[in-house]
């Protein structure tokens, strides 16, 4: 598969997904972050897709705010700390 065509794949899985707040936290880290991966961080996040929804929300929300939350596994932690700091980038105070 061409790095494009899996460029394409991995961004479309990461909007449709089962729950509307992971699309809304790995679709734009996709559309902005995605390409700058190399191949086996690309390789982990496509693992990290296969992952439950509620526990990815899990996992990242304890990284980004002060709610305590599950860790995550720690062969995901660096790419869950970064997905997490590009959510908490976004979010503009109120």
């Amino acid at each position: 598969m061409s790095e494009d065509t899996e460029l394409k794949r991995l961004r479309m899985r990461s909007w449709r997904r089962g729950i509307k707040e992971m699309d809304l936290i790995l679709g734009p880290f996709a559309d902005t972050a995605l390409a700058a991966l190399d191949a086996p961080a690309r390789a982990l996040f496509d693992a990290l897709l296969e992952e439950n929804d509620h526990d990815l929300y899990l996992w990242l929300t304890a990284r980004i705010g002060p709610n305590p939350g599950a860790p995550g596994p720690a062969r995901y932690g660096d790419l869950l700390d970064r997905i997490a700091a590009h959510a908490a980038s976004r979010i503009v105070p109120g």
